[in-house]
């Protein structure tokens, strides 16, 4: 069986925050909302209505944000880079003969935008997906590791029975993805092929 890994989007493979920044700021303008781009983005990870709410944005408003939100996003893709390490841990797992997956809070057509534009070639994309929403992917495709920088990331993948393993280039510090479950933690991606390397010869 080839190994299977799957990968968290939003400040695990990319640092989508100068994009969402300037997409909820422009809904703040446009919905006249006390909202501050810059600081929503430090809170990436759950879905989108749900950080709305916990913006302050009033329930019934929400779903109408979220498809504004939907229409602006496409705009900020361009100014969304890839977080370092991001190219070679995917690129090593290919070229090792393995299979990646990008499983993801982030709504899934702008998820292939992202994955698009950064010209990666992964086996699937799934998106939708929080916290233990994100095993029964991981399960299906047989993945035996998960890599994402939340909290949430490592409950989906303990619940997949995956190898749990967390990036601090997100809201969460090394305790915090322990505390959560993460059975490894890397500072960033750089880190990611010298660890994929030492777990492979442990595999055997």
């Amino acid at each position: 069986m080839p190994l299977t890994i799957g990968f968290d989007l939003d400040m695990t493979l990319i640092d989508s925050r100068p994009g969402v920044s300037v997409a909820i700021d422009t809904l703040a303008r446009e919905f006249d909302l006390p909202m501050v781009g810059a600081h929503f983005a430090e809170r990436l990870g759950p879905p989108l209505a749900t950080l709305l709410g916990a913006a302050g944005a009033p329930d019934d408003l929400v779903p109408h944000l979220v498809s504004r939100y939907r229409e602006l996003y496409p705009a900020v893709i361009a100014s969304i880079p890839a977080l370092p390490g991001a190219d070679e841990a995917l690129d090593v797992v290919r070229s090792g003969g393995g299979r990646t997956l990008v499983v993801t809070g982030k709504f899934e057509p702008h998820a292939r935008l992202h994955v698009d534009h950064l010209g990666w070639q992964v086996d699937r994309v799934a998106g939708d997906l929080w916290a233990t929403g994100k095993a029964e992917v991981l399960r299906s495709e047989s993945a035996q590791v998960f890599v994402g920088d939340h909290a949430g990331d490592m409950r989906g993948a303990r619940a997949a029975g995956a190898l749990a393993v967390g990036v601090t280039t997100g809201p969460y510090d090394a305790d915090g993805l322990r505390d959560a479950g993460a059975d490894v933690v890397l500072d960033d991606l750089t880190q990611f092929a010298d660890w994929l390397s030492g777990y492979l010869r442990t595999r055997g």
